[in-house]
């Protein structure tokens, strides 16, 4: 296990590979997940790429610090982390708040990423009063109390056929310390990229579960109507978090996001 001390809190996050000798990737994982989320995935890109993999602050074995949080401390994080690992200028793969997370990052540091693939999110989720009513639901009977909604969410009926697996995740859930839980909602709760995702001046790939309730397709087309450089795939049989669910088709988008960017990088220094 990997540790480092940044800003003001300790994250947990794990290296494969050299970001000098290969294309650099860093995942960042959903609301009330960890890095484990990516693991299919990850298995399927060794070697191809290297990867940087870690629990934003509040959730997995990172420290919760100080909350509510905001978008801009979460993409903090990530800047730090690229610069402390050497992959600054990584292609940067969003699960659900981890792509508002590199959303906010590329706007406000524009240099720091290479490429965005927006994993199950778009420019915003949720409302005002839908967040309020998580936050209420949760401080009132913890996160067990909207667990079974949420899982419900994050798999199709198909996929929670396997009972042990779907316990599993649950349980990765609820595990979740519940002030960075609730932090984070904060953060997305104040998060709508609707009026600047036409400042992401990075390729952006708008990748959305064709059975995802959260991050519906109309919500995903609609980003694309924001965010000039994006294009929608549509992964099919999965929902809101397609790299458990789908982690083929998930890692195929990744190569052809590292493909288009290195292609561009490419003819940008021969230009």
């Amino acid at each position: 296990m990997q540790f480092a001390r940044l800003n003001d809190v300790t994250l947990h996050y794990q290296v494969i590979g050299s970001p000098a000798e290969q294309p650099a990737v860093v995942f960042v994982n959903s609301l009330g997940s960890d890095f484990r989320i990516w693991r299919d995935v990850v298995v399927r890109l060794a070697g191809d790429c290297a990867m940087l993999m870690y629990d934003k602050r509040g959730h997995g074995l990172s420290d919760v610090g100080e909350t509510p949080y905001t978008m801009a401390t979460h993409a903090a994080d990530l800047e730090a982390l690229l610069q402390h690992t050497g992959f600054s200028g990584a292609v940067a793969v969003g699960s659900s708040v981890g792509g508002l997370i590199a959303q906010q990052l590329s706007l406000s540091r524009p240099r720091s990423l290479a490429g965005i693939m927006l994993l199950g999110i778009a420019h915003k989720v949720g409302t005002a009063q839908s967040w309020a009513e998580r936050i209420a639901a949760v401080s009132k009977g913890g996160i067990d109390a909207v667990a079974d909604k949420i899982v419900s969410g994050w798999f199709t009926a198909e996929f929670r056929k396997d009972k042990a697996t779907t316990a599993g995740y649950r349980n990765m859930l609820t595990r979740t310390p519940q002030d960075g839980y609730l932090g984070t909602v904060a953060a997305i709760r104040d998060t709508d990229f609707t009026k600047t995702a036409r400042n992401i001046k990075v390729p952006v790939v708008c990748a959305v579960g064709d059975s995802d309730p959260t991050t519906p397709v109309s919500l995903a087309q609609e980003y694309l109507e924001l965010a000039p450089t994006a294009r929608l795939e549509i992964i099919v049989h999965a929902g809101h978090i397609p790299c458990v669910e789908q982690p083929d088709a998930v890692a195929k988008i990744i190569r052809e996001l590292i493909s288009l960017v290195g292609t561009e990088t490419h003819s940008h220094v021969a230009h």
